[in-house]
């Protein structure tokens, strides 16, 4: 893939952090659904129409704000673990790619970007997200559950990625699909690129310095991108 002749040649930034629910993987709605699936197991009703605002929280914030439930609880680990194996196995079958996903990464990767996932996701589901959207070669620098004590939107995960990546803040940039995603690149000291593919109109996506539907939009139009400043 031949990006060259089209953008200018001083890149902006040396790092990009990366999320993928919603913006590699059209996979938001399907977490919502996941835990409504869960929650009915366990007794408790709460349809997906409703959890789908809060879809790119860390669950233990989507558990306690939606059912007043610890994640270390009894109940809170069962509804959380019933989530995750359904939407494993379920769900995640059924997943696509956005549009334009593996183009997006393949640029990023062959860019020479210092490329970093940053999710609240556990490993193995990672794994699993990625290869839908071209990924694979991006596991070995992701960011997981298991590195930042606390779930997005607070800035954790963004500053273990920010640390990973070996760039400062002022050489990275975000790319996201939710307001969590915004308000913890921004805790971070980060700026965000949105992408609308996730289920958020521009309303809500406000504080991020570019809106785009999805990875293909980007990539179609990288030579007025927040990517590259202009030649000197």
């Amino acid at each position: 893939m031949d990006h060259t002749r089209r953008t200018p040649r001083l890149p902006r930034y040396d790092a990009v952090l990366l999320d993928i629910d919603g913006t590699l993987v059209d996979s938001n709605g399907a977490h919502a659904a996941a835990w409504s699936d869960a929650f009915a197991a366990h007794g408790r009703h709460h349809p997906p129409e409703q959890i789908r605002p809060l879809i790119g929280k860390g669950g233990d914030k989507l558990l306690r704000e939606l059912a007043s439930l610890d994640n270390e609880s009894a109940e809170g680990k069962r509804i959380g673990d019933a989530c995750v194996e359904i939407f494993m196995k379920r769900y995640l079958p059924t997943l696509k790619p956005t549009v334009g996903a593996a183009a997006f990464v393949e640029w990023l990767v062959e860019s020479r970007f210092t490329v970093v996932v940053a999710t609240s996701a556990k490993e193995d589901l990672v794994k699993a997200l990625l290869t839908i959207c071209g990924g694979q070669a991006l596991v070995k620098d992701a960011t997981t559950s298991d590195d930042a004590e606390r779930s997005k939107p607070d800035p954790d995960i963004l500053v273990a990625a920010l640390k990973k990546s070996g760039s400062s803040p002022d050489r990275t940039i975000m790319i996201g699909d939710t307001p969590y995603d915004i308000e913890a690149a921004s805790r971070a000291g980060l700026a965000t690129i949105a992408f609308r593919c996730g289920g958020w109109d521009d309303a809500k996506l406000q504080g991020s310095i570019a809106i785009y539907d999805h990875p293909r939009h980007l990539l179609d139009r990288l030579d007025q991108s927040p990517f590259y400043t202009e030649k000197s």
